[in-house]
């Protein structure tokens, strides 16, 4: 154990060595070659980030208005007779939007329903059953800027809910 904690701390530092070395035997500007990927990476932030904002204020404002309170007390008798406990379902709906609200929703549901409860141990298989659909699509298709998505969000979107639904009959069988 403690010789794989020695080698995973010279792992990076080897690896940029290795790519400086690489470079010039190959006979490329490491550094010039650093700042211009520097300056793209720049550029690629300043493309992406109107749809970042987008996600983040679809989430605030879904979270804000009460739509997300309202979803979860309509659901809430259907998830009952399922035997699914509704801080599940908060998850599952949030998870979608974004990793970093789905985080805060989880940590909630441990603090308010215990580490060892079938909310917690669902919302955590769901965790990570499911991908933050929108964020990685507002990323991915804004860094290319690509417009028309075509079947990208529907094939996206059944991903999630067949990972979702795997996650709480798979956390059913087990706990």
């Amino acid at each position: 154990m403690k010789l794989i904690s020695y080698i995973s701390q010279f792992i990076i530092p080897a690896f940029i060595l290795f790519v400086v070395i690489y470079g010039s035997f190959k006979k490329v500007s490491v550094y010039d070659s650093f700042i211009s990927g520097a300056k793209s990476a720049f550029t690629t932030v300043l493309g992406i980030f109107p749809y970042l904002l987008a996600i983040f204020i679809a989430v605030k404002t879904f979270q804000v208005s009460g739509a997300f309170d309202f979803l979860k007390i309509s659901l809430s008798g259907v998830m009952g007779s399922l035997h699914i406990p509704v801080e599940a379902l908060q998850i599952a709906v949030v998870k979608p939007l974004s990793g970093s609200a789905s985080l805060g929703v989880f940590t909630e549901t441990v603090k308010s329903t215990g580490a060892d409860s079938m909310a917690s141990r669902m919302s955590a298989i769901i965790m990570g059953s499911a991908e933050t659909t929108f964020y990685v699509i507002a990323v991915y298709l804004g860094a290319v800027n690509i417009k028309k998505s075509r079947y990208l969000v529907p094939v996206c979107l059944i991903t999630d809910v067949f990972g979702i639904a795997l996650a709480i009959t798979l956390a059913k069988l087990f706990f």
